[in-house]
């Protein structure tokens, strides 16, 4: 169990993060970074066939992975992705036909509270973030992905409900999969937001509290400042 003082350091550091992040917004050197080949396909060679397949076709189009590790790679501003994740690990999925997800897209979205049940009711592999203002998609493929968020998007604004979307949402890929014309599977049918999207909600906690415990914090850092001899 965490000792008292350590809760109290831990709440002001986060305090702290919680402004910074507010005031200077959040870090968006991570698409810097590429890994190399070599490392990538070392990672990739005893996945399964679907997540490894997944992981060349999204190599082949964006390039190399901005992030590789033994679970997963994981592209940053690829396309009209936010982030684009390949998982080693399978999650089956029997919606709308036998497969496994592998493949997770993410883009920045606020989809309303009272909207999440019937997003859910609509496909489980849907994720909406409410804090974060994000909603990917996870499936086998890229363009499973573009149809399922973009039967979201239907439901959120109203034109669809979560019944109607699961049955156009059957046909389209359908059509996909017969080499047929489906736009719902090869562009998103909306623009996504430039702004920021997060819902950081509201301060339930007394402002007097919040002060009283900012004040503790102060007080056990100076303290172990003072134990350590450290005026830095």
């Amino acid at each position: 169990m965490m000792d008292p003082k350590e809760r109290l350091k831990t709440a002001g550091i986060s305090m702290a993060s919680d402004l910074k992040l507010q005031t200077f917004g959040r870090d968006k050197e991570s698409d810097k970074t590429v890994a190399d080949m070599k490392t990538v396909q070392a990672i990739i060679s005893d996945w399964n066939a679907m997540s490894k397949k997944s992981a060349n076709l999204t190599i082949e189009q964006y390039g190399l992975p901005n992030e590789a590790t033994p679970s997963r790679l994981v592209w940053y501003n690829n396309g009209p992705w936010k982030r684009t994740i390949i998982y080693r690990d399978e999650i089956p999925h029997d919606f709308p036909q036998p497969h496994t997800d592998v493949i997770e897209n993410v883009i920045d979205y606020r989809v309303p509270p009272e909207m999440f049940s019937e997003v859910a009711k609509f496909d489980g592999s849907v994720i909406v973030e409410r804090t974060a203002g994000e909603v990917s998609s996870r499936c086998d493929m890229e363009a499973a992905n573009i149809v399922a968020l973009n039967f979201m998007h239907d439901i959120v604004t109203g034109k669809l409900n979560a019944e109607k979307a699961r049955e156009d949402l059957s046909e389209i890929n359908t059509s996909y999969l017969m080499n047929k014309s489906a736009p719902y599977a090869e562009a998103l049918q909306f623009s996504v937001a430039a702004e920021d999207t997060n819902d950081t909600d509201h301060v339930t906690v007394e402002d007097e509290i919040i002060k009283q415990g900012i004040e503790k914090v102060n007080d056990v850092m100076k303290g172990d400042k003072d134990r350590r001899g450290d005026d830095t």
